[in-house]
């Protein structure tokens, strides 16, 4: 069965329709949470994270992996399943913000982020 692997920190079921079904172009959607990164990881902490992500990547045996997260430990995620000859993806949207500005004189903002497709690395 083909799988699409969403590595990031935005869970398929929260995603619009749209997004859903773009990926099931590709296959089963499987959620693999991109960890978070602290910043005094060192260098061979951050390859020890990303070979991790990779293994449990590459036990789901992907058509395509959408990867989202921290740059350096994306990058090298990227770089290792390309190698491998994985396709990998991000997904592209279109941000919209508004501002309002509240009686208090405070300043409320808001971002909705519009998916747009995918795009390959």
């Amino acid at each position: 069965m083909k799988k699409f692997v969403n590595c990031s920190n935005h869970p398929s079921r929260l995603w619009s329709v749209m997004q859903r079904e773009t990926a099931e172009k590709y296959g089963e959607i499987v959620d693999v949470p991109f960890p978070a990164v602290a910043c005094d990881l060192t260098d061979s902490g951050l390859e020890e994270l990303a070979e991790q992500i990779i293994r449990d990547i590459l036990a789901l045996e992907p058509t395509a992996v959408m990867c989202m997260g921290e740059f350096v430990v994306c990058f090298r995620i990227v770089q290792k399943l390309k190698a491998r000859g994985i396709k990998v993806l991000a997904s592209c949207s279109e941000r919209r913000a508004t501002e309002h500005v509240k009686e208090d004189g405070t300043v409320q903002k808001e971002t909705l982020f519009v998916f747009q497709g995918f795009r390959e690395y």
